[in-house]
């Protein structure tokens, strides 16, 4: 029969009634005592017996599900238990002899000792149901799966305990954990949740074979991606599975239940200090305003947009080229936020009317561009596109925001904008003149954000890799020493966000994302995450470095001067401002519109950005360049200048009518 509350009530009431007379047999180490002390007994017993009850009751100790009990339940058994003993203390040895209810006041010896068995006649069976109900489903789960897996915990911590208390609570998993590795020395040689905590993280393999480990358990949550590789490989290494409990991002309650326990995932390798976004100055740009998101079906946008979303915006202005992914987004930010306003907007930016017109009906507070060409390779082989799209679009846009009063931009750029080799590079830079000049003659707070590699984008290494390995192999990775920065679209979007209420006008601000990361790493565990092994189920090949590519990026290059903000993780930069570039752009962009040919649109582009190595005009000294992109960064700092080596005379940026005939 399983005990319910009912029962522990008839229990405890026939104990605690029964318990006084027990303690004063004790005191006076016989049943025989005097006629006065029996008296006195029953009298104390019958009053006392109700309160406990009612005091047990009204502390909730009959409405509690005691299989499942833990220390907040032992808490509450030793407060009820203590406020009965002190009402008793106070009635036997005060109140019942002072209105003359008994001949002879309760012995301190029997209120003393009485208390301490009323608290465990409560807490035995409760403490014994809790047993009984681990217990059975312990055996069960050994029955029913059969061999239990030996698991091993990195992290003895909180999250660690916990995870091994429910390893234990749900033996239908199969999982039996055996013990801890920490790097805390105060933590070794000690026990947590009866474990053994065995020793350091560097010791996993060694421990994994001498305690015969199937599955190593990462539990914690907040690890950075340098601590978690090395556990991973000692795992992969020794032929085991790896599973964690979510990062930061995924734990909003914080506490960790054996429901959020899954596989190891790539971007646990890469985690990083999660970004801290002040959140009171970032609601400034949305809350209650017009805001607007270009490019807004792609994976940067399409998360810029349900950030905002999250903000209450008075309305959310969702605009791309593509129809179909405006109309998912729409879709999920409508179902989230069925108060929400969501205008979509199905528009190229390259139509610089149509810019003018939605900006001038909209009139938005903040405007978010994200609308872009970023595939470097198809931009090698479509120069007209990437000027037309990156540059011209931009220009468009950016005027049309300042005609419009627009208050604040922000233009996401990348690290390929810094000495560009490519195509796609080089147009994000100029797209960087275009905001920055925009920002400093009309003092507008227009900013631009550079990104390293977003992980899960849409065409990035990561689903490229995925469907490689899918496919059987080969994973081809450009070159053995290919290093990339990389951040996850959640850090990326938190960064644009931040940027638009740190920035004054004309600022580039970039992420601090730590060590850039060799590709043919990231494809190595990527393969090995998968359950297969490099070179034996599935080879990695080098393709070549292909046009436009270098094989290190950076962030900011030496007259930028990069320098810390408020915020610890994000950089800015104030590059100097030439008007002249401003002829350079236009020039360009008409180039475009009489749809010259590649190698004039890449001189152009050369001209406004001088150490762009993606051209190389047919009279220049070789010695002028390093187009080799692994170049050291003196060497390719030392480009060509057009004009003889000078930069021309500075000119103000051509005015733009509101609406362009």
């Amino acid at each position: 029969m399983q005990l319910r509350n009912r029962h522990l009530l008839v229990l405890d009431a026939v104990l605690l009634g029964v318990s006084p007379f027990v303690m004063y047999a004790i005191r006076f180490e016989s049943w025989h005592w005097a006629q006065a002390d029996l008296l006195t007994a029953a009298v104390f017993a019958s009053i006392m017996l109700p309160i406990r009850l009612v005091t047990f009751y009204s502390f909730g100790l009959y409405s509690r599900l005691w299989r499942y009990a833990s220390v907040t339940e032992l808490e509450l058994i030793f407060v009820a238990g203590v406020t009965a003993s002190l009402i008793s203390g106070l009635l036997g040895g005060l109140i019942l002899p002072g209105l003359g209810l008994v001949p002879v006041r309760v012995p301190l010896s029997v209120l003393f000792s009485n208390s301490l068995l009323s608290i465990l006649i409560i807490a035995t069976p409760r403490f014994l149901m809790r047993m009984r109900g681990l217990r059975p489903r312990l055996q069960g789960g050994a029955t029913v799966k059969g061999v239990r897996r030996r698991v091993l915990i990195a992290g003895a911590g909180a999250a660690g305990h916990m995870l091994a208390r429910e390893l234990r609570e749900n033996p239908d998993l199969g999982l039996d954990p055996v013990g801890f590795i920490d790097d805390d020395p105060a933590k070794h040689n000690m026990r947590l949740s009866n474990l053994p905590v065995l020793g350091p993280l560097s010791m996993a393999t060694s421990i994994i074979q001498a305690r015969k480990i199937d599955e190593l358990v990462i539990a914690m949550p907040t690890a950075l991606g340098h601590v978690v590789r090395p556990l991973v490989r000692a795992a992969l290494d020794s032929g085991i599975r790896t599973r964690t409990i979510p990062g930061f991002f995924e734990i909003v309650s914080g506490r960790v239940s054996i429901e959020a326990l899954r596989e190891v995932e790539i971007q646990d390798l890469l985690r990083r200090e999660p970004v801290q976004t002040d959140l009171g100055r970032v609601a400034q740009l949305a809350s209650g305003k017009v805001v607007l998101v270009t490019g807004a079906g792609g994976s940067i946008g399409s998360e810029l947009a349900r950030q905002l979303g999250d903000l209450a915006p008075r309305q959310l202005i969702l605009l791309g080229h593509a129809e179909n992914p405006i109309f998912y987004v729409q879709g999920e930010l409508r179902a989230k936020h069925p108060g929400l306003e969501i205008i979509p907007i199905i528009a190229d930016v390259r139509d610089r009317r149509r810019m003018f017109q939605v900006m001038e009906k909209y009139r938005p507070f903040a405007v978010f561009h994200a609308a872009a060409h970023k595939h470097v390779p198809l931009m090698e082989e479509n120069v007209i596109e990437a000027v037309t799209n990156n540059v011209k679009g931009t220009q468009n846009l950016v005027h049309a925001c300042v005609e419009a009063g627009v208050e604040h931009v922000v233009f996401i750029s990348t690290d390929k904008a810094v000495r560009p080799t490519s195509v796609m590079g080089v147009t994000k830079r100029v797209a960087e003149h275009v905001v920055r000049q925009a920002a400093i003659e009309n003092n507008k707070n227009y900013v631009a954000v550079r990104f390293g590699n977003v992980l899960g984008s849409e065409g990035s290494v990561l689903p490229t890799f995925l469907e490689q390995i899918k496919k059987g192999g080969p994973v081809t990775v450009t070159h053995p020493d290919m290093r990339r920065f990389f951040m996850t679209i959640p850090e990326a979007v938190q960064l644009v966000l931040q940027a638009g209420v740190i920035g004054r006008g004309g600022e580039l601000f970039m992420l601090d994302m730590g060590e850039p990361v060799k590709i043919v790493d990231l494809a190595a565990d990527l393969i090995r995450l998968s359950g297969f092994e490099v070179g034996t189920d599935i080879e990695i090949e080098f393709s070549g470095v292909r046009p436009g590519e270098k094989l290190f990026e950076e962030m900011f290059w030496g007259h930028e001067e990069a320098s810390p903000t408020a915020h610890p993780k994000v950089l800015c930069a104030r590059d100097t401002v030439d008007p002249s570039e401003g002829d350079a752009i236009e020039e360009l962009i008409q180039a475009t519109m009489r749809e010259a040919g590649d190698d004039e649109l890449r001189a152009l582009l050369q001209r406004i950005v001088p150490d762009f190595t993606g051209y190389r005009h047919p009279t220049a000294n070789a010695s002028s360049f390093s187009a080799d992109p692994t170049a050291p960064a003196d060497e390719r700092a030392t480009t060509a200048k057009t004009d003889g080596g000078r930069r021309s005379a500075p000119r103000p940026l051509p005015k733009t009518p509101i609406l362009p005939s």
